[in-house]
Protein backbone atom coordinates (compact mmCIF):
# COMPACT_ATOMS: atom_id res chain seq x y z
CA UNK A 1 0.00 0.00 0.00
CA UNK A 2 1.34 3.36 -0.65
CA UNK A 3 1.75 5.75 1.89
CA UNK A 4 2.90 9.72 1.08
CA UNK A 5 3.61 11.98 3.79
CA UNK A 6 4.12 15.77 3.58
CA UNK A 7 5.89 18.00 5.31
CA UNK A 8 7.05 21.54 5.75
CA UNK A 9 4.34 23.73 5.13
CA UNK A 10 4.07 26.70 7.42
CA UNK A 11 3.52 30.90 7.61
CA UNK A 12 5.97 33.32 5.45
CA UNK A 13 5.82 36.81 4.69
CA UNK A 14 5.89 37.63 0.82
CA UNK A 15 9.78 36.71 -0.42
CA UNK A 16 10.12 33.96 1.84
CA UNK A 17 11.50 30.51 1.42
CA UNK A 18 9.44 27.08 2.38
CA UNK A 19 10.99 23.63 1.60
CA UNK A 20 8.08 20.74 1.30
CA UNK A 21 8.59 17.45 1.61
CA UNK A 22 6.96 14.01 0.72
CA UNK A 23 7.98 10.95 2.10
CA UNK A 24 7.31 7.99 -0.23
CA UNK A 25 6.36 4.45 1.46
CA UNK A 26 5.32 1.18 -0.11
CA UNK A 27 5.58 2.11 -4.15
CA UNK A 28 7.88 -0.74 -5.53
CA UNK A 29 8.70 0.75 -9.04
CA UNK A 30 9.66 3.80 -10.42
CA UNK A 31 7.03 6.44 -10.77
CA UNK A 32 5.79 10.03 -11.61
CA UNK A 33 5.80 12.09 -8.37
CA UNK A 34 4.05 15.27 -8.21
CA UNK A 35 2.91 18.53 -6.50
CA UNK A 36 -0.65 20.27 -6.41
CA UNK A 37 -2.15 22.85 -4.69
CA UNK A 38 -5.57 23.68 -3.61
CA UNK A 39 -6.97 26.94 -2.37
CA UNK A 40 -9.83 27.79 -0.92
CA UNK A 41 -12.96 27.94 -3.35
CA UNK A 42 -10.46 26.96 -6.19
CA UNK A 43 -9.43 23.36 -8.09
CA UNK A 44 -6.81 21.85 -7.37
CA UNK A 45 -3.90 22.50 -9.34
CA UNK A 46 -0.68 20.63 -10.83
CA UNK A 47 2.78 22.84 -9.33
CA UNK A 48 5.55 20.50 -10.20
CA UNK A 49 6.63 16.74 -11.04
CA UNK A 50 9.62 14.50 -11.69
CA UNK A 51 9.98 10.71 -12.04
CA UNK A 52 11.32 9.37 -9.30
CA UNK A 53 13.92 7.59 -11.15
CA UNK A 54 14.85 10.99 -12.84
CA UNK A 55 14.78 13.19 -15.73
CA UNK A 56 13.01 16.02 -16.77
CA UNK A 57 11.01 18.13 -14.28
CA UNK A 58 7.82 20.47 -15.42
CA UNK A 59 6.43 22.83 -13.96
CA UNK A 60 3.14 25.31 -13.54
CA UNK A 61 3.83 28.62 -15.48
CA UNK A 62 2.85 30.38 -12.24
CA UNK A 63 5.76 28.93 -10.15
CA UNK A 64 8.88 28.73 -13.12
CA UNK A 65 11.80 30.19 -11.90
CA UNK A 66 10.85 30.22 -8.09
CA UNK A 67 9.67 26.83 -7.40
CA UNK A 68 12.52 23.45 -7.75
CA UNK A 69 11.12 19.88 -7.21
CA UNK A 70 13.84 17.26 -7.02
CA UNK A 71 13.90 13.64 -5.94
CA UNK A 72 15.86 11.55 -3.53
CA UNK A 73 16.18 8.06 -4.17
CA UNK A 74 17.81 7.03 -1.22
CA UNK A 75 15.16 8.46 1.06
CA UNK A 76 11.81 7.82 -1.08
CA UNK A 77 11.43 11.50 -0.83
CA UNK A 78 10.23 14.16 -2.79
CA UNK A 79 10.72 18.04 -2.58
CA UNK A 80 9.54 21.94 -3.31
CA UNK A 81 11.82 24.47 -2.61
CA UNK A 82 9.58 27.07 -2.71
CA UNK A 83 11.55 30.86 -2.88
CA UNK A 84 10.05 34.36 -3.98
CA UNK A 85 6.64 33.18 -2.32
CA UNK A 86 3.95 35.48 -3.10
CA UNK A 87 0.35 35.37 -1.12
CA UNK A 88 -1.32 33.91 -4.38
CA UNK A 89 1.04 31.19 -3.22
CA UNK A 90 -1.54 30.58 -0.11
CA UNK A 91 -2.77 26.81 -0.52
CA UNK A 92 -2.77 23.59 0.70
CA UNK A 93 -0.25 21.37 -0.88
CA UNK A 94 -0.50 17.64 -1.30
CA UNK A 95 2.00 15.29 -3.08
CA UNK A 96 0.64 12.87 -5.36
CA UNK A 97 2.31 9.96 -6.96
CA UNK A 98 1.44 8.10 -10.70
CA UNK A 99 2.38 4.79 -11.85
CA UNK A 100 3.95 5.13 -15.13
CA UNK A 101 7.31 5.07 -16.97
CA UNK A 102 7.59 8.82 -17.37
CA UNK A 103 6.26 12.07 -16.59
CA UNK A 104 5.62 13.31 -19.94
CA UNK A 105 4.49 16.79 -18.66
CA UNK A 106 2.28 18.38 -16.17
CA UNK A 107 -0.83 16.05 -15.75
CA UNK A 108 -3.85 16.61 -14.00
CA UNK A 109 -4.92 15.31 -10.82
CA UNK A 110 -7.32 12.90 -12.19
CA UNK A 111 -4.17 10.89 -13.37
CA UNK A 112 -2.61 10.09 -10.23
CA UNK A 113 -2.60 7.10 -8.09
CA UNK A 114 -2.19 7.51 -4.71
CA UNK A 115 -2.72 11.56 -2.61
CA UNK A 116 -1.12 12.30 0.52
CA UNK A 117 -2.91 14.42 3.03
CA UNK A 118 -1.62 17.98 2.23
CA UNK A 119 0.13 20.53 4.28
CA UNK A 120 -0.44 23.92 4.45
CA UNK A 121 1.29 26.86 3.22
CA UNK A 122 0.36 30.24 3.96
CA UNK A 123 1.84 33.55 2.86
CA UNK A 124 0.64 36.74 3.91
CA UNK A 125 1.77 40.52 2.43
Amino acid sequence: QVQLVESGGGSVQAGGSLRLSCAAFGYTYSACMGWFRQAPGKEREGVASIYSSGGNTYYADSVKGRFTISHDNAKNTVYLQMNSLKPEDTAMYYCALRYSSSCGRLRPPNEYNYWGRGTQVTVSS
